[in-house]
């Protein structure tokens, strides 16, 4: 006779409406009846705290959903007669494919030319993390933060390139284990000018592989 397992699908990740300590109930009880779906003992001594542990592990890969990236990027924005090129490159980025949950990871370099206005420079990695925490497509998380800042920091001008290793290509599908994809968006002087955007690859293609 099969055995009809009902899924309580209620709760939201990152819903603030709900506290951490529910969200965290609600995934372990729904791990506790998926262990044993795909062949395992979910009483055998090494899978017992499993479902917690998973649950924390979510919470925290996706907590992006309850941070606000403009806002962090307005708690450090500063008035200065700066107008060059300012690049953070080589931030780690870890994030979910929103197809499979399977991690993609690897750097993003990110550059904008300020007019008036320069934001605390830990605030840009900041800004990919908030971003990066949630499930995600490269393409949709390079978009978000170049419309971001751009749209923040109303500079003349914003870059972003995304290099990243996908676990969904190299550990299942096609199995491709040294592919790589390479993602770009660009507003202001970096569309409008080429000599500009060849000078931000150029400082930025050493570290591109």
């Amino acid at each position: 006779m099969a055995v009809k397992r009902h899924f309580n699908t209620s709760f939201v990740l990152g819903n603030k409406k709900e506290s951490s300590s529910e969200n965290i109930e609600s995934i372990v009880a729904l791990y506790k009846q998926i262990i044993p779906l795909i062949g395992e003992d979910p009483n055998r001594e090494g899978l017992l705290k499993t479902p917690e542990r998973v649950a924390k592990a979510l919470q925290f890969l996706t907590k992006g959903y309850n941070e606000n990236p403009e806002d962090i990027l307005k708690s450090a924005l500063f008035n200065e007669d700066y107008s060059e090129m300012v690049i953070v490159k080589d931030i780690e980025v870890y994030s979910q494919c929103e197809h499979h949950m399977l991690p993609f990871f690897g750097k993003a370099h990110i550059a904008y030319i300020p007019d008036g206005k320069i934001v605390g420079l830990s605030k840009i990695p900041r800004v990919v993390d908030a971003f990066a925490r949630r499930l995600q497509v490269q393409e949709r998380l390079t978009l978000e933060i170049r419309d971001c800042l751009q749209k923040t920091l109303s500079p003349k001008g914003v870059a972003v390139v995304l290099e990243c290793s996908h676990m969904c290509m190299q550990m299942r599908g096609v199995e491709k284990q040294n592919s790589s994809t390479t993602t770009s968006a660009f507003t202001g002087v970096f569309l409008s000018n080429e000599a500009t955007r060849k000078e931000f690859i150029q400082l930025i293609q050493s570290k591109l592989h």
